[in-house]
């Protein structure tokens, strides 16, 4: 005797034993056992009646950070072990788990942090590269420029660890010993694009500054990294490029181009030391790094600018002062410079340890793409087709390392 048991609309149709002559085959059907189950749903809505979830919790990120972290749905939710009913006459409908609904909204999460992490990014450095060469334009003094830049960045360092909006980092000695290295090439890094900005066009010092690819490949070399052919290659045409750049440039200075060379010099012995020296500190952070790199920076920096062009600082804030009209706007451009430096530079950090290093890397070679088209927009720089042609080879050629160097990271990772 067949028994029916009538249960709610969630709940499905159990039969105890199936005919052996016309057995009952359905596709959505289970065999367990004797028992065959049979799914029939009335309404693509999936039932959760035997699984209470919990809602996913959304962590807020402080004010002053980048606004990143949105937490996503748990990928491991399980699904629910009821399933709906439906009228054999409407025929067999699709539904969609829950897994493939959580994974959508992780998607679509990942996504939006991706794009305020670069949307931050790009507007900050934007913003510094703009006032900043205003201030220089009329205030050209680098050296004093940098350290203020530094000092603001010192400053709000300071502000968020004693406000305890940033947890301040447990460090020692050691620490700082270590970070004397980094520090110091962190500042002829900066202070050499200074000088470079002050002398040239924007956009010809970062076309110039996209070539540091070129340096970190035969710097590490020196040092015994090796590197597959197809990285070799790729910084050809950078080279070709910044010399096709180069030599057309209408705003060309011998100190402007030297400056973003020692400036590449710089930034990538920066990153080199630090690998070798802070190994064993990698509970710090990348803001609370980069705060610490800021602060000996400008210990390092501002003695040795007030030795190098600190006697001309009054006669040329003077003339500054008369060329811009009002003492307020020339403050406001030197602060906004000031904030904005350290800003950019902070979220970069922060991208670094929200993001994989090839999305920073191509995200950083579209970063110079922006700033240089925002700089000839902005300032109006006069641009030879054959100046804009060697600009796009050299970009080019940075994303096309930017994707072998990955690869190589990628297969030494894959060995150990």
């Amino acid at each position: 005797m067949m028994l029916l048991n009538i249960l709610p609309s969630s709940s499905s149709l159990s039969f105890s034993k199936t005919h052996k002559k016309y057995p009952i085959k359905n596709p959505n059907s289970t065999h367990l056992g004797s028992r065959t189950t049979i799914s029939h749903h009335q309404n693509p809505k999936v039932s959760t009646f035997n699984n209470i979830h919990t809602h996913p919790t959304h962590k807020v990120s402080s004010f002053f950070k980048i606004p990143h972290g949105f937490s996503n749905f748990d990928p491991n939710h399980e699904k629910p072990t009821s399933y709906a009913v439906k009228s054999v006459s409407e025929g067999n409908q699709d539904s969609t788990p829950d897994g493939e609904i959580e994974k959508d909204s992780n998607k679509s999460n990942k996504t939006l942090q991706l794009a305020i992490v670069f949307g931050f990014w790009y507007f900050q450095n934007i913003v510094f590269n703009i006032y900043n060469k205003k201030a220089l334009n009329v205030f050209p003094y680098p050296w004093l420029l940098a350290s203020f830049q530094l000092l603001v960045g010192s400053v709000w360092m300071l502000v968020l660890w004693s406000t305890k909006l940033q947890p301040c980092p447990k460090i020692d000695k050691s620490f700082i010993v270590a970070l004397l290295g980094p520090a110091l090439f962190h500042t002829i890094g900066h202070i050499s694009a200074c000088v470079s900005f002050s002398k040239v066009a924007v956009s010809f010092t970062h076309v110039i500054k996209s070539a540091e690819p070129v340096f970190s490949v035969v710097f590490s070399s020196a040092l015994g990294d090796s590197y597959p052919l197809s990285v070799w290659l790729s910084i050809l045409p950078i080279v070709m490029g910044c010399s096709l750049a180069a030599v057309t440039e209408v705003s060309f200075n011998l100190g402007g181009l030297w400056g973003a060379m020692i400036s590449n010099v710089g930034f990538v012995l920066r990153n080199i030391y630090s690998k070798k020296s802070l190994q064993n500190f990698k509970q710090v952070n990348g803001l609370n790094l980069y705060g610490w790199i800021t602060i000996l920076s400008f210990i390092y920096l501002f003695p040795v600018a007030v030795f190098v062009e600190g006697s001309q600082w009054v006669a040329g804030y003077h003339k500054a002062i008369a060329t811009v009209g009002t003492p307020s706007t020339f403050y406001l451009w030197v602060m906004i410079s000031g904030v904005f430096y350290h800003l950019y530079n902070q979220s970069s950090y922060q991208a670094l340890d929200d993001i994989s290093p090839l999305t920073f890397s191509v995200g950083n070679t579209m970063k110079r793409v922006v700033v240089i088209v925002s700089s000839v927009i902005v300032f109006r720089n006069p641009v030879r087709p054959l100046n804009a042609l060697g600009s796009a080879i050299a970009i080019l050629g940075t994303f096309l390392y930017s994707q072998a160097s990955s690869k190589k990271k990628a297969a030494v990772e894959k060995k150990d």
